[in-house]
Formats: C-alpha cells, structure tokens, sequence
C-alpha cells in the first residue's frame, strides 16, 4: 500500500513570516517534490506568485503551488480545502509532501479535523503543525503586528465572548503547535528572546520543540519529517474552540488590489502607502513593484506601519513590467487609494 502523504502545515499571525519561511524551504529543498497550498486574501494571488518565483521548481511543476482565495480556510475547509486535497491526492506519485500555509485569521485545529475524513484520512496525514512567533511583536506585548486587524477578526466570531481574544488565538496556535520558530530575532536582543522563550514555553501544554529563525532561515530537516500524525492526537492539544461547530469573520474585512503600467521610486511610494495606512483601515499591503531602471521585481509587504522590501528575481522578458499590490482592510476605498498611488512623484 502507497504510504500517506505527509501534510505540515504553517500558521501564525498575519506578517509573522510564513511565506518566506515557505519560500526558504523550497529554494533548499534537497530534492524533495513539494506541493503548496496558500490560504490567500484577494484577487491577486501575490504569496502565490512570491513562491513560484523562487526559481527552483521546474517550469512544468508550477501548479504545485495552488492559491486558496477564499480568505479563512479554517471557515471553508469543506467548499474548497477538500476538492484542492482529492486533486493532489490524484497526483500522489510526483508528491512527496504538502505544505499548507493559513491566513492570519485561521485556526489549525479545525483544517486538521478534515485529515479524518475519510476522503483524505486514507491518502494524506498531518506530519506536523508549525507555529510561526514574530518575536518583534511579542516584544511588544502585541504578539501580531497589527493587533487591531486580529482582534477584529476574532470579535466578529458570533459564539466567541472573551475579553482578550488576540491571547486565545495565540494560545490556540501554539496549542496545536508540534514546532514553534521564533521569527525576526533580528529585531530583538538575546535578553528579550530569552524572555520570549519563556513565555511562549509557558503557553505550551506538552513538550514542544522551539527554536529561532531570522528571516525564515532553517534546514529542511529541521521542518519535515516529524511523522506526527497529528489529526490521531487532538486531544493533546487544547483549544478555545473545542465547543464550537464553526467560527465566522468580519464580512466588512475585505481586500482591493491596484494594477498599475507604471514604476514607483520604492521610498516615495512606501511614504504614500504609509500615509494611506494612517487615513483607512488597511491592516495589510503586498505585492510587486516596478523601479525605474532596475532589471528585478520588487517585493513590498506592509503590516500595519512595518513595511520591508527586497528584490526577488529578474523581470522575464515577455512578461509586463507592472505594479501590482493587494490591500486587505476594512471599509478600504479603492478610488482613493488608486488617486493616491497615481500622484505620486518619480515614477515613469
């Protein structure tokens, strides 16, 4: 009999660094044929398109990278989690392993309650749930980014009435956790880190591995191969949710994008999209940018006021050199935000 699948899949906060920890582990993947799921919010699939071009799967095997648009996967495991999962499955013998990264909004024990049923259960297995910790944040006593986004998401849940729910949800996360990466280390000194280890081993209810990353830097071995079996071993990991059938989001939070045949000076645009932050509710900016006279794309990532670039890969040539960004918010304005973006000076 053909073995199950391994699945392990990565949550964490919005802006913690899921997806370059994602794209690290396909540019070292020693070998290893790896299918992607990306639990995307918005019509652009930017996470999705910010893997594949990590240049190391071939040209042909791009569609092991599939783009979950649904926004929370968690809420929607049976309309479109399950049919992506009987896809792969097909395709079982050019797969070794899938990785599932889950919006910000999404909790893990729900998407490892569908590795029971019994159209997944005998095909695939959850190897592992990795939880990812922006250590800035949690310095900051926030544990997200942009803490306003998340405890927005988590108030709209109608069977939900606790006074902190940023807490529960990463109490929730690390819960479910069978390795927890203390990302962006960069960013705080030793003696917070180690203040940061403390608390998040506080928070855990069993014996889980933790360790440190910068920019999502880990050996491949250190992510894979845990052969947990986790959707066998729920009761090990409590949750806030365990009463409750189904969870439901905010649908005033919602996501707009701008495609622009333009290029933007990066620090001009950046102060504009940081000023477009202050005025609308906009708890998230991603996407690619166009610079005058450079030959690579840039990527720009906004959460909350943090933003951060770096340049990906080289623009193809048949391909548009264009600015495409997705914002997730609420109440967003896509007019004045697209007004914003046009006026802004040294872009050609």
């Amino acid at each position: 009999m053909t073995s199950k699948i391994p699945v392990t899949i990565i949550t964490g906060f919005l802006g913690s660094g899921k997806t370059t920890l994602i794209r690290n582990l396909l540019q070292n993947n020693q070998g290893r044929r790896i299918a992607v799921l990306v639990n995307e919010f918005g019509e652009l699939g930017i996470d999705g398109e910010l893997l594949k071009s990590c240049q190391i799967c071939p040209d042909d095997s791009t569609d092991n990278i599939v783009e979950l648009t649904n926004g929370c996967l968690c809420c929607t495991v049976q309309e479109e989690f399950l049919p992506t999962m009987q896809q792969l499955i097909q395709r079982r013998d050019r797969i070794d392993c899938i990785l599932i990264e889950t919006s910000g909004l999404a909790l893990p024990k729900p998407l490892v309650k569908a590795f029971r049923w019994h159209e997944i259960r005998n095909a695939a297995t959850v190897d592992a749930v990795i939880t990812v910790v922006d250590c800035a944040a949690v310095a900051a006593g926030t544990f997200a980014s942009d803490p306003e986004a998340v405890e927005r998401d988590r108030q709209a849940d109608p069977n939900l009435e606790h006074e902190t729910p940023l807490q529960e949800l990463f109490e929730d996360q690390l819960a479910c956790a069978d390795l927890v990466i203390l990302n962006k280390t960069d960013l705080v000194d030793t003696t917070t880190q180690a203040e940061i280890t403390d608390l998040v081993q506080q928070e855990l209810p069993r014996v889980v591995k933790v360790v440190s990353a910068t920019h999502g830097q880990l050996e491949i071995d250190i992510l894979l191969g845990f052969n947990a079996a986790v959707e066998d071993n729920l009761a090990a990991r409590p949750s806030h949710h365990d009463t409750t059938e189904e969870h439901n989001h905010d649908d005033e939070i919602t996501s707009t994008h701008v495609v622009l045949n333009r290029s933007f000076e990066p620090q001009k645009l950046q102060q504009q999209l940081q000023n477009l932050v202050q005025e609308q509710e906009i708890y998230r900016i991603k996407g690619f940018v166009a610079v005058p006279d450079k030959p690579m794309r840039l990527v720009l990532q906004g959460v909350g006021g943090r933003f951060e670039q770096f340049y990906d890969r080289m623009w193809q040539p048949e391909e548009q050199q264009q600015t495409k960004l997705v914002f997730i918010g609420r109440h967003l304005q896509p007019s004045v935000i697209e007004s914003r973006l046009n006026v802004v000076s040294g872009n050609r």
